[in-house]
């Protein structure tokens, strides 16, 4: 297999796996990022903890799907990270509950 055959065939599975993030998107409320992966989960408990003076996050997310190309099953019952980096959390605005006025007044 040459380097360019590998580079294709990583491509594929990116493009594979946004395929199957755009599927599943909508069922999650929010996105989780952090320095190491991407997640969607429809619960997230957030705790900041403190041990000889450094400050990490301690997060437990439930009914969650992991961005990660070469893990098989990406649905997951619960996560557990632990972090001392940077942790980015969003709530998803779901397509089905937003309604725009007819007559552009509310």
């Amino acid at each position: 297999m040459s380097a360019e055959d590998l580079e294709n065939y990583e491509a594929e599975l990116e493009l594979q796996l946004y395929r199957e993030y755009k599927d599943v998107a909508n069922l999650f409320n929010y996105v989780v990022e952090t320095e190491r992966r991407f997640y969607l989960a429809n619960n997230v408990d957030l705790k900041t903890r403190s041990a000889d003076g450094e400050v990490f996050f301690d997060l437990t997310l439930t009914d969650a799907w992991v961005w990660d190309v070469y893990r098989t099953g990406r649905f997951v019952q619960s996560v557990r990270i632990v972090t001392f980096k940077d942790v980015n959390i969003e709530e998803l605005n779901r397509a089905d509950e937003l309604t725009i006025p007819k007559d552009g007044l509310n």
